[in-house]
């Protein structure tokens, strides 16, 4: 066929894709009600949450599941009849209505064991091996909870209080925002329906207006819920064919999740405890995984040192969907750990095999690492945009060239040997509170030339 006869049968295609998978909303059909939290936390974590099978067979679908999965299953033949079995763009039409097959699926075994089962086949298991590595999932988490739980962690971190009412923290995102969409492109609101204290959508972010904010979740929200999440929305609307970039299925959830903490990273946005959810996170998910219950697993959080209502939120969200009993859970919160390692793994394998031109193609839209060399392909002969709202940074790349390019080549150096050597150096080293407060001020300013000379004699 010719290109444009083939452009337009992408569009077309996609088009169904969008429309299809619209009434499927994967947290709207497994969340819990606020008030659960609150009567947990009042019954001092000793009574589970009244969810069972007949709380979720009471959640209705907004879709008919055997009506969509043949409306699905229709589309996929029409996509292998229409692009050919080897077409690039068709491959991935057709990952992604595998992953809705899926999604439908796992919706309609809520309560279940076979809920965990599916799960597990859409985000992984804790136990799985990272792409490329023997480490798995759990020991990478265990490993960065050491990290993360040192005392030096809490240590380090600045007293930036949650001081910042909602509404004043929807006006500061506004306007930060303003300086990386155009206007109009992106809406920040209050919100009294969401149960977390931020959420993206396709071109907003909900702010909880219950909640309480600090400099330090601003400047979170600002690149990960705004840069990435809606970013990669924006420019998915923005591809004049392949229009289903624009939404996600599980399989991108990874590598969205993943960005999103790699750009809290670069912007040195993000802090110790934060880093330390993450990796929370995963241990939580292999606990539920082993057979822990909702209560066990509440209690490892709280003995940990976390607040009672951090320990339940972390809990609650592996539960949602699954069995307290524990078994069958809901392994999503495993994506951002495992899409962390693996876009660093990308970018850095990028730059040492010569290509960092395919970089950028991680804000094209909702993808995988796996979809970025087809779609590179595609954007060289004009069937794919490239991505229009993306970091100054990936933009112009040599900075972070560089920065991977050193982090590949240190990576030869035996981190242990050197540990001990500067070890010793650290021992006896006095300990004190960091040098800055939370308003950036010297909280002990260096000493004055007579200071010092009296200190020598």
């Amino acid at each position: 066929m010719n290109p444009s006869e083939y452009h337009q049968r992408v569009r077309t295609l996609s088009d169904r894709l969008i429309a299809l998978q619209q009434p499927i909303r994967i947290l709207d059909a497994i969340k819990w009600p606020a008030r659960f939290e609150q009567d947990f936390l009042a019954g001092k974590g000793t009574r589970l949450p009244p969810v069972d099978l007949a709380y979720y067979e009471a959640i209705a679908l907004n879709f008919q599941p055997d009506s969509l999965v043949a409306r699905f299953r229709e589309l996929r033949e029409d996509v292998q009849r229409q692009l050919g079995a080897k077409d690039g763009l068709g491959s991935i039409l057709c990952a992604t209505i595998e992953q809705y097959l899926l999604v439908i699926d796992l919706l309609k075994n809520r309560g279940q064991p076979a809920f965990g089962q599916i799960s597990r086949e859409l985000y992984g298991s804790a136990s799985d091996r990272l792409r490329g590595d023997r480490k798995t999932l759990r020991k990478l988490g265990e490993k960065l909870c050491q990290i993360f739980s040192l005392p030096a962690a809490e240590h380090m971190s600045r007293p930036y209080g949650k001081t910042i009412a909602a509404a004043d923290a929807v006006a500061i995102l506004r306007q930060r925002l303003q300086n990386y969409f155009p206007a109009g492109d992106i809406r920040v609101m209050l919100s009294d329906g969401i149960v977390s204290d931020a959420a993206a959508g396709g071109d907003y972010i909900k702010i909880n207006q219950d909640s309480d904010f600090s400099e330090f979740d601003l400047q979170i929200l600002e690149v990960h819920e705004g840069w990435v999440h809606v970013g990669t929305t924006l420019n998915g609307r923005r591809q004049p064919w392949a229009s289903w970039l624009s939404v996600g299925s599980p399989r991108v959830t990874a590598c969205q999740e993943g960005l999103a903490v790699l750009m809290e990273t670069l912007t040195f946005s993000s802090y110790p405890q934060r880093a330390l959810r993450v990796s929370d996170r995963v241990v939580a998910v292999d606990m539920a995984e082993q057979g822990a219950d909702f209560i066990e697993v509440y209690r490892h959080f709280v003995a940990r040192g976390l607040t009672e209502r951090e320990s339940y939120r972390i809990t609650q969200r592996v539960f949602r969907g699954g069995m307290l009993a524990g078994g069958s859970v809901f392994t999503k919160d495993l994506s951002y750990l495992r899409g962390f390692v693996e876009n660093v793994n990308f970018i850095r394998s990028a730059i040492n095999s010569g290509v960092p031109e395919i970089i950028p193609m991680l804000f094209v839209g909702k993808v995988t690492l796996d979809d970025i060399p087809i779609l590179y392909q595609h954007y060289l002969e004009g069937t794919i945009a490239g991505p229009h709202h993306i970091p100054a940074m990936f933009r112009n790349m040599n900075g972070l060239y560089v920065w991977f390019g050193f982090s590949s080549g240190i990576s030869v150096v035996n981190l242990g040997r050197v540990q001990k050597h500067f070890d010793l150096i650290f021992r006896e080293m006095p300990r004190s509170d960091p040098l800055y407060d939370a308003e950036q001020h010297l909280i002990h300013p260096p000493a004055r030339a007579d200071d010092i000379e009296s200190l020598l004699g």
